[in-house]
Parts: C-alpha cells; sequence; structure tokens
C-alpha cells in the first residue's frame, strides 16, 4: 500500500508542487481544507503524513489517527500542533526555518514602518480628497537618531536592523535568548524588556508565539511606550490583545500600528468578516499575515513541507525536525 500525505489546509491555489514531489515519491497526496479539528480526524484518517498551513493538529487528532508518522508544517512556527503529544506518540513534526521568508517579512516590516513614519497612506488618502499640502501629514519625525526596538533578535529581526540603521536609527534589541554579547556583536544595544517599551521610538515584534508570549501586548504595556511611538507586529497577532491595541490607537497612547496578522487570526476561521474595531482606524496599516510572501518563498515553503514529509516516510531522519523523533527501520525512534 502507497504511504498517503494529507494536505490539511492551504491557500496557495493547488497542490501541483506538493503532488508532484509526493507521486514522484511513489506515494499518494490528496488535499483537503479543514477548519476544525474534527475535520482533520475525518480527512486523515488513511494519512501517514499531514502537511498543515493553518488547521490545527492537536492530541485528540494525532490519537484519532493510528497511521500518521509525520506532521510537516508550511512555516515556520509550530504553535497549532500539538508536539509535545506527537512525541509521545512517535509521530515527527518539521517545519521551515525562518530563512524562507527572512527577506520577505524583514522587506514588509520595514515598509510598514516607513509608510507609518512618513505618513505615505496619510497623504495618499487626504490627497485623493483634494487636499495638496505638505501639512495634511503633520507630524513627521526624523529617522536618523530614534531608536529601532526589536523584541527578538533572530535572523528576521537582524535583517529589519540592517534596512533601519541604513536610515540612521539605532538599534536596540531584547531576546532572553541571547546574550547581551551576542547582541553586542550583532550592532544592537542590548536592553530589558521594560526598556524597550519605554525608550523606542519604533517597537518592531519579531518573536515567536508561545506560551509566554501569547498576550504580551496589553494596555499596561501600550500605556508605557511614547505617544510618538509606531508599533509594528510582523510575528504572529495573539502576542499582542487587538482590544488593548484598539485603545491605545484610538486613545492616541501611541501614534500608530502595522499589523501583519490578528489576534483572531481570520485565516483559520471558516466565514470570518471584518467586524474587528481596528479596520475602523486610520493610524493602523493591516495586511492579511502576507508578510512571508513572494513568489519565490511560496514556492521553496511548499518544496520544504512535502519533502520533509517524503524523507520520513522514507525512513530518513527529517533535515528541520521540531521534536526529537524520527523514523527509521519503520518503527518510531526517540533520539
Amino acid at each position: 500500500m502507497k504511504p498517503k500525505v494529507l494536505v490539511a489546509d492551504y491557500d496557495y491555489g493547488d497542490t501541483a508542487i506538493e503532488r508532484k514531489i509526493v507521486e514522484d515519491a511513489g506515494m499518494e497526496l490528496k488535499a483537503a481544507q479543514c477548519k476544525t479539528e474534527q475535520e482533520v480526524i475525518d480527512a486523515a484518517q488513511d494519512a501517514d503524513a499531514i502537511l498543515t498551513q493553518y488547521a490545527e493538529v492537536r492530541a485528540k487528532a494525532i490519537q484519532a489517527l493510528p497511521r500518521l508518522k509525520v506532521i510537516a508544517r508550511f512555516g515556520t512556527g509550530v504553535d497549532i500542533v500539538d508536539v509535545a503529544a506527537a512525541t509521545r506518540m512517535g509521530v515527527q513534526v518539521t517545519n521551515a526555518p525562518s530563512d524562507w521568508c527572512a527577506d520577505e517579512v524583514a522587506d514588509h516590516a520595514t515598509a510598514l514602518l516607513l509608510s507609518l513614519i512618513r505618513k505615505v497612506e496619510v497623504y495618499n488618502r487626504r490627497t485623493r480628497a483634494g487636499v495638496w499640502h505638505w501639512n495634511s501629514g503633520r507630524s513627521i519625525h526624523r529617522i536618523r537618531g530614534s531608536v529601532l526596538g526589536l523584541l527578538s533578535f533572530g535572523s528576521i529581526a537582524q535583517r529589519v536592523a540592517e534596512r533601519m540603521a541604513a536610515f540612521g536609527a539605532k538599534i536596540h534589541a531584547h531576546d532572553p535568548f541571547q546574550s547581551d554579547d551576542e547582541i553586542r556583536g550583532r550592532g544592537a544595544v542590548p536592553v530589558s524588556f521594560d526598556e524597550l517599551l519605554e525608550a523606542s521610538d519604533y517597537l518592531v515584534i519579531q518573536a515567536p508565539l508561545t506560551e509566554q508570549t501569547r498576550e504580551l501586548f496589553g494596555e499596561e504595556e501600550f500605556r508605557r511606550m511614547k505617544p510618538t511611538a509606531y508599533f509594528i507586529n510582523t510575528a504572529r497577532g495573539p502576542i499582542v490583545e487587538d482590544q488593548a491595541l484598539c485603545r491605545a490607537l484610538s486613545e492616541r497612547w501611541i501614534a500608530g500600528a502595522g499589523l501583519d496578522d490578528l489576534e483572531e487570526e481570520p485565516a483559520k476561521r471558516r466565514n470570518w468578516k471584518p467586524d474587528s474595531p481596528l479596520f475602523r482606524l486610520d493610524n493602523v496599516l493591516i495586511s492579511p499575515h502576507a508578510a512571508y510572501y513572494s513568489e519565490e518563498s511560496i514556492a521553496l515553503v511548499r518544496e520544504i513541507a512535502a519533502g520533509e514529509a517524503v524523507r520520513v516516510l522514507r525512513g530518513q531522519a527529517p533535515h528541520y525536525p521540531v521534536n526529537r523523533v524520527f523514523e527509521t527501520a519503520g518503527e518510531g525512534r526517540f533520539q
């Protein structure tokens, strides 16, 4: 019997890339558009591998799928997968290293920030309304000498730092997983989380979504920021409490925000409606979790996920394991 690979959900338009890789390996592929864990269970009854973009694969699903050997994530974050449960049951979890879209996300974060700083959308909107005057975007401040604060200082954040340093910004970073010497060695000033909030003229989140970072930014944090500060989240929506951010923007505790995701994560919902109060504010820019997108990055992450599933089903160790399980000689092995 051929091993079977399920694409649990996707918004790429087709599964041609995945299908070629899987079928060239002598395996079968089927595709679904699962929005709930039960839908994953129903679709994956005969699956040996699951590729998932947004669909959650939790303990209930893993327990209900005895043939399952590998869960491959289209992307870097694995908060939609119960990695601990997978490990207990000998199921390998893989992801794609952040370099697959590091330049795209850094470009996008910088674009959002520059658009806010230079009031590009404000000028565009007011000019189209018939206001032709430089002061329709007032007030704008010089970038050179301003402080860019980065929450997390991994490969993407380092690229944001490089881009903004070229405009003359001073770089501060808070990352509890790097030493002060490591941060200094990469050209930034290491600061505490409190200092990051209070000193940043621009604050960019590029941290992973974990239990420690979930809802990390609420009213208390926004109240401590400068009223002239701009806030950028090109990481994950649930790191920020949308209600708190909406109040901070409405009452001008901060000057503006650029978001590439929302707390509610619309892509995971079947009948999502744009009813967030954030959409009614004129000092926030919102993109649909698109920071990672380029034609090149999308093709690469699909190749990585499908390739990882095939490797594990062939009994080979994956290139990008999230847990310490891999399939060898037909048995789940813990290393």
